[in-house]
Order: C-alpha cells, then structure tokens, then sequence
C-alpha cells in the first residue's frame, strides 16, 4: 500500500524550493540575466560594433531601393528599417538574423499603394502586423515549416521574375507600362528605346554598370569585407553621375516628417473592403513565411540558440504594427541583412539594435544624401537581387532527379501563376497543387490476386493500401482485367484509407459482377 504525505500540495503555477520545476526556472532566469550582461563585455562590443556597422551599410541601399520599387518614399523604406532594428531587434525569437523592408513584399506592395492609395498602406500593414501578433499568439508560428518549399521557392520565382521586370524599366529611366506580365511583354519595346534614344541609353548605361559592379565586387574579397557590394555600387556611380553630369533621374526627397503619415479613420474604414482584407491576409502570411524561413536558414549559419518560431512571429507582427502606424512599409526578416550580420561576427542581438540606431541617425543627420542617388543605379541593384530570389540551382536539381520532377512541377507552377495573375492567388494555386501531389504520393494502392494457378475455383483478390479517387480509375482498370468467367471475392481489409468515391465505385463493380456471372453470389464484399 502506497503512503500518503500530509503536507498541502503546491498552488498551480508554483514549485517547491529545490525542485526540478524550481531549477528550470532558476537557470532560465539567471540565463536570462548573463544574456543582458554579456552584450556590454568588451568581446561582445568589439563584434556586434563592426557587425552592425556592416548592416547598416547593407541596408541603406537596400531599404532605399525597394521603398522606391514599391511606389513610396524612400523615406519610408528607412524608417521601416530602424523598426526592425530599435522595436524587433531586442525582442526574442531568432537572435541574429535583421529585419527590414524585403524584395519579396515589394510587388505586393507597389498594387496595393497603386490600388487603394499610399495613405492606406498604413492601415494594411498595421492589420496585418495584428494579424501576425495573433497567430503568434495561438502558436501558429511552427506551421509555417510544413509549407512545401517547392511553393515557397516557386513564389520568390515569381516576385524575381516580376521584381526583374520592372525594375529594367526603372534602370532606364523608363516607365513601365503595367505590372507583372505586361512589363515582360514590353521589354522588347524598352530594348529598342535604349538604342534609339540617348537620355535612355545613358540611364541604362549607369543602371548595367552597378548591376556588374554589385555581381562582381564579392570576387574582391579584401574590398567586400570592408565596403558591402550594393553600397560600393551605389556610391560608385553616384560619384560618376556627379562628376560627368549625367542626365539621369535621381531620387526624389521628401523629409522624413511629411513622408510618415500615419493612417486615420478614413484609411482604417477600407479595411472593411474584401480586397483589403485579401492585401491584409497576403501580407501578414507571406511575410510570415518569409521571416521564418529565413529563421531557419539562418539557424543552419550558426551554433547558437535556435529560433523560437512563436516568438519570432510575434515579434515580426510587434514591427509591422509600429510600422503601420507609421505608415510605413512592411517588415520581414531578410536573408541577405542577416547573413551579412553573421559574416561579419554578430554574437548577439546587440548587432542588429545599433544597425537600427545608425539608420534613424542617417535619416535625422543626412537626409539630403539620398537625393544625390540615381534611380538608375537602386534598379541595378534591385534587378540583382530580383535574379537572386531565382532558384535556378535548385529548378536543376530538381529536373536532374526523376523523383522531385513532382516538386520541380509545384515550382514552376507557382512561379507562372504569380507572374500570371498576382502573389496571392499564384500562392494559393502553388499550394491547392502541393496539396494534390502530396495526395497522389500518398494514395498507394494495389491488387494481390490469389487463384489464378487454379482453372476453376474463386479468385481471391485484395486491396492494399490506400484507396483515394486519384487512384480509382486504375484500381477500376486493373480489376476490369480479371477473367469474367471466374468468381470473385473481394478483400478490402488491407486497405488502411478507403475515400467515399472509391467505396461506392468498389461497391457498384461487385454489383455488376454479381449480376453477369454465371453462378450466385460470385461477387462479394468483404
């Protein structure tokens, strides 16, 4: 018999002194107190101090360009920046990788200011940041893994291949005539204005020129590890506008106070339009996705603690919040900032906080530097990364392997789907199709038939497996091909998934059976 203690059990929420309980917390917390104190040892300063000095200049160009690709101030794409650095880098999730305004957002973004005006864009950032905050809450965050990769590549395929085409028209100084598939249909135009008209040619001169610079300057790598690549290209050819003369546009400054215009009454009323709700929905679950597989490719850079999916989600919607409200662009973590911040040594989130700090002291102190920067040159730099979004290697990969060409399939779907239509719909094709070929790979079925060795006597056959209407209309073939002069008994015990279509199509086959055989019963169900 088992003896029982008097002593009064511990409230809920509560641990015993000395208990495992009690020691988890203890360890957590005094953890917790060591990360705080380590960010100001000398070591860690000396790392993160450089580390974020790297970032800041990373980002620039970046933050600048595809604020400009999207349709708003440049302005804008900055403060969207020193968000992700001052409100998300302090916040728990993944320690080292950098958020900012992302190339994947910008198509999406550019339709929605075209569509329902800049002022609004405030209002659809703010409701998806909510919306992000929520599925963090509800834990929602680790589900973003089990979408297909082929899906995930094939829609970063297509916002490469729309970001590439509109930005060739921008790096001529052009305008392009539409969005998506009307700008692929009108490059052949754009070429034949580059050779026929000077002021385009020598935009577009100045655009290629960056274009390579950016692609090469990794080769150099003593140069790469002291200035990043788009900003040396950037600077390179402001310096070379500036000093010819060149007649090419530059960007178009505002100041920081009137390029912020928070949303009012009157933008958060069309949150109540469908289409709105769709722009919410694309951009709260798009940028998700993007932040947490970011998160894990970042994971896979370094040994530290892994991301907290939930947290992270949590603090990317805390951005996007303050970034709606702002008015400002949408946020998710960036692949290119983050692995910058590791190559050059980050060892905690102190590294992405001071790129935020050197961002709003850029916009408060030098504001002016940005209308010295031709549009021509941030279109270089864009296009580069619109080709990096490609997975090209990967397409290969998938092609040369007999057994991915379903995945290679998903991908090349999706990416045609996005261009075709939108980044919204084109996903949701991308993934109604990975769902079928999931559903394919996994309804197996087949027939084992005993009694053929017999010339008289009942066939026995089995199904196993698993029995889906994908699959029915060779299950129907194979037993259409069984002698009809013999009985036939059906076992359907083996099969560990039958769907309702193929039950009643089994059913109707027996019937069928019985009713043209030439003995009674010679069809059965088991």
């Amino acid at each position: 018999m088992r003896s029982s203690s008097a002593s009064t059990p511990p409230e809920r929420g509560t641990s015993r002194p000395g208990s495992p309980l009690s020691e988890r917390r203890k360890s957590r917390t005094s953890a917790g107190f060591r990360g705080l104190r380590s960010v100001w040892k000398p070591g860690v300063l000396r790392s993160d101090l450089p580390a974020s000095l790297v970032v800041f200049l990373v980002a620039v160009p970046l933050c600048v360009g595809i604020a400009v690709a999207s349709g708003v101030p440049p302005e804008l794409g900055l403060v969207t920046g020193i968000v992700g650095g001052l409100v998300v880098g302090p916040m728990p999730g993944s320690s080292l990788q950098v958020s900012g305004p992302a190339a994947g957002l910008t198509v999406l973004v550019y339709e929605a200011v075209r569509t329902y005006g800049l002022p609004v864009l405030g209002a659809l950032v703010l409701a998806a940041g909510l919306l992000q905050l929520a599925m963090g809450a509800l834990r929602l965050g680790r589900w973003f893994r089990a979408v297909s990769v082929a899906v995930v590549q094939g829609m970063l395929a297509g916002i490469g291949l729309v970001l590439v085409a509109g930005q060739l028209y921008a790096l001529a100084d052009a305008e392009a005539p539409g969005a998506g598939l009307a700008n692929i249909g009108g490059l052949p135009t754009l070429a034949g204005d580059v050779f026929g008209d000077p002021a385009v040619r020598t935009a577009a001169a100045v655009g290629v020129g960056t274009l390579l610079v950016v692609a090469v300057w990794p080769r150099l790598r003593a140069a790469a590890r002291l200035v990043p690549g788009p900003l040396a290209a950037v600077l390179l050819a402001t310096v070379v506008v500036a000093v010819f003369d060149l007649p090419v546009a530059r960007i178009e400054v505002q100041g920081l106070g009137d390029a912020v215009q928070p949303p009012g009454s009157d933008e958060l009323a069309r949150l109540t339009e469908l289409g709105a709700l769709g722009t919410v929905l694309a951009f709260a679950l798009i940028a998700s996705a993007e932040s947490l597989f970011s998160a894990a490719a970042v994971d896979r850079m370094h040994d530290g603690p892994p991301t907290r999916y939930d947290r992270e989600l949590m603090a990317q919607g805390a951005g996007n919040t303050v970034c709606g409200l702002l008015g400002a662009l949408p946020m998710t973590a960036v692949i290119v900032r983050s692995s910058a911040n590791l190559r050059a040594g980050a060892r905690t989130k102190l590294s992405r906080v001071l790129h935020g700090v050197w961002l709003l002291a850029f916009v408060v102190l030098l504001p002016q530097v940005l209308g010295l920067v031709p549009v021509a040159a941030l279109a270089g730099v864009l296009v580069h990364a619109g080709w990096r979004l490609l997975p090209v290697r990967e397409f290969g990969r998938m092609c040369r392997d007999r057994a991915q060409w379903g995945e290679a399939l998903v991908l090349l779907v999706t990416g045609v789907a996005v261009v075709l239509t939108n980044l919204f719909e084109g996903v949701l094709i991308g993934l109604v199709l990975a769902v079928v070929k999931s559903a394919w790979d996994t309804s197996q079925v087949h027939l084992e038939v005993a009694g053929r060795e017999r010339d008289d006597g009942p066939l026995r056959v089995r199904v196993l497996g698993y029995a889906t209407f994908l699959r029915l209309p060779r299950l129907l073939d194979q037993l259409a091909q069984l002698p009809p002069e013999r009985p036939v008994e059906l076992d359907l015990s083996g099969l560990r998934h039958m769907d309702l279509a193929c039950r009643t199509a089994l059913e109707e086959w027996a019937e069928r059976r019985a009713a043209t055989a030439r003995a009674e019963p010679e069809a059965a169900v088991r």
